[in-house]
């Protein structure tokens, strides 16, 4: 289930939970967030190729293409069993920023996203299903968990892929790990 939280950006005890997908896609939009829930009923194996899980969803990808002017797209997917796992969650834990939109698609899994705006921190798990765009420039961390379970179509403005700008700041200690936050909200 997709969950949302709106806590002030020094924490909070009692943020505000939002389990509904149509008032998280209201109240993320009025910070330039799209979230949106695709259905997942092309049938993929779990060895899929990349170009299996783009090709499954290419009417929605191409959309999304043409509306955000993207330029190239792939599919990342971990298991609790990659051998870089720990490396990977270290790099999208720290808030940082892209000079482009940050456009995924849950096709399998799930991850937390925090998005970093206007003295609030939004918390998103996000599961199969769930488009997020986040817009360039706004402050944002990734957790995957420590036993990471997702595939995931990512669209990109430039052809480098994901680069990212940190902000250098210790805000995300102050929010719950995705395994907390798992066992808080879902």
């Amino acid at each position: 289930m997709s969950v949302l939280t709106i806590s002030p950006e020094q924490g909070a005890l009692s943020p505000q939970v939002i389990d509904d997908p149509l008032q998280i896609s209201a109240e993320l939009g009025q910070y330039g967030v799209l979230f949106e829930q695709w259905r997942t009923e092309h049938p993929l194996a779990q060895s899929a190729s990349q170009e299996q899980v783009i090709t499954a969803y290419r009417s929605e990808v191409n959309r999304l293409m043409k509306r955000y002017h993207l330029q190239s797209v792939d599919v990342i997917s971990l298991g609790a069993d990659h051998p870089e796992k720990v490396t990977l969650r270290n790099q999208f834990l720290g808030e940082h920023t892209h000079s482009e939109h940050e456009v995924r698609f849950f096709v399998e899994g799930g991850g937390l996203f925090y998005l970093h705006t206007k003295g609030q921190v939004f918390g998103l798990m996000c599961e199969a299903g769930d488009l997020i765009n986040i817009p360039k420039g706004m402050p944002h961390w990734f957790d995957m968990g420590e036993s990471p379970e997702f595939k995931c179509i990512r669209l990109f403005t430039n052809q480098e892929g994901w680069v990212a700008e940190y902000t250098d700041t210790s805000i995300v200690v102050s929010f719950p790990s995705f395994e907390r936050f798992k066992a808080q909200y879902q």
